[in-house]
């Protein structure tokens, strides 16, 4: 066993061979006859036409979904899965964590297609391997059309082999066992110590139902995020502080007061960083509003990827904007500009965040306070969850 940053967390050496039609049998019990859509982002999306974008080595992970999921799903997977269709195509990159998608796309004969039209009513399952998260609009547009699909973000090879390699009946169960004793939670706070300056953010949960991303998606419309493995809330309000560190490195400190962040002050880095994040907060405060606190359930290896780290067991998110793809009230019309209307989580890890430390997590809930996680390493009232 390899261990992951803490002592205590370990990771397999090894995880069961990637293969998709493992991980599509058992994420979506698909239905003989069903229709499989796949969609990548590009920047100019008539480079799918024959293929044109695989001789960009840049595009690796439009690349894996070429390889992995369209060839797949050709060769062999279509057959064996009882399938019809596995049709591939290509819209203009986003820009953003979960910002609208637009409605052009383009197939691999460069005919130009309306995702509204030709797509979304057309397949059963459709997957989005894509630089940013599709996850908060397409699981509108499921709840539309009836589709079922999932959103594989920022796919690389560690995550394939993996965070996508996993037992997901595994890890709905165990993501179970953890949401049970979640929640209905009144509150978490998280302690916060960086530069030496202590700190702490105290979310509001109003006992509500705690939610779980654990990669099952067999019912009716709906969007998994994969890879899986995480227990969240939509906090029903926040106050406190938060250090929080930009892509360039840039550590400043959030106040957060009604559930938003109403202001920034920089503790080390560009002050241009944090000059920019005030003007937007100052343009459209909603952007600063806090929409999910999510924490890891599974033992992964760092993949790199938000989207596969945000799962390590010990690790935890807190997310700003749009949360309506997760129950909360925030939808794109609610923001000055809908380009603002992101989804941003904010992961605290050992690799990502080394300048921040957690020295304690807390929950209270049936009127006790339960220790979950300390040092980004589950607490026993966390490892006894899990080994129940």
């Amino acid at each position: 066993m390899s261990t992951l940053t803490a002592p205590s967390i370990t990771v397999p050496d090894k995880f069961p061979p990637f293969s998709l039609q493992r991980l599509l049998r058992t994420v979506f019990h698909p239905k003989t006859g069903e229709r499989v859509a796949i969609l990548i982002d590009l920047e100019d999306p008539a480079e799918v036409k024959d293929f044109a974008f695989l001789k960009n080595p840049d595009l690796s992970i439009q690349r894996h979904a070429y390889e992995v999921f369209y060839q797949g799903l050709k060769n062999h997977g279509l057959a064996e899965l009882g399938l019809t269709r596995g049709d591939l195509f290509a819209y203009q990159i986003t820009g953003g964590s979960n910002l609208d998608l637009p409605d052009r796309a383009v197939t691999p004969e460069g005919k130009e297609v309306s995702l509204e039209k030709d797509v979304y009513p057309n397949y059963d399952l459709i997957l989005c391997v894509s630089t940013y998260s599709a996850t908060a609009p397409l699981t509108a547009f499921a709840k539309k059309y009836g589709f079922r699909g999932a959103t594989l973000h920022g796919l690389n090879q560690i995550i394939l082999n993996s965070g996508l390699a996993v037992d997901y009946d595994e890890v709905s169960k165990n993501a179970e066992k953890l949401r049970l004793g979640m929640t209905k939670a009144d509150w978490v706070e998280i302690d916060f110590v960086c530069n030496g300056h202590k700190s702490t953010l105290h979310l509001d949960l109003g006992q509500q139902e705690a939610q779980k991303s654990h990669g099952l998606c067999r019912g009716g419309p709906d969007i998994a995020n994969l890879p899986a493995g995480e227990i969240y809330f939509v906090p029903v309000s926040a106050s406190g502080e938060f250090p929080h560190k930009y892509e360039d490195g840039t550590l400043a400190l959030m106040t957060v007061r009604e559930g938003r962040i109403v202001k920034v002050n920089l503790i080390r880095g560009n002050p241009k960083t944090v000059e920019e994040h005030k003007n937007k907060l100052s343009s459209d405060p909603v952007t600063g509003e806090l929409g999910e606190l999510g924490f890891g359930t599974q033992p992964l290896p760092v993949s790199g990827r938000d989207i596969q780290d945000e799962k390590v067991l010990g690790t935890l998110h807190v997310a700003t904007g749009r949360s309506d793809h997760l129950g909360g009230h925030l939808t794109p019309d609610k923001f000055a500009n809908r380009k603002n209307a992101t989804h941003d989580d904010i992961l605290f890890a050992p690799h990502k965040t080394p300048e921040i430390e957690i020295p304690q997590v807390r929950m209270h809930r049936n009127q006790k306070t339960e220790i979950l996680i300390e040092n980004f390493v589950p607490a026993p009232y966390m490892a006894g969850l899990l080994a129940s």
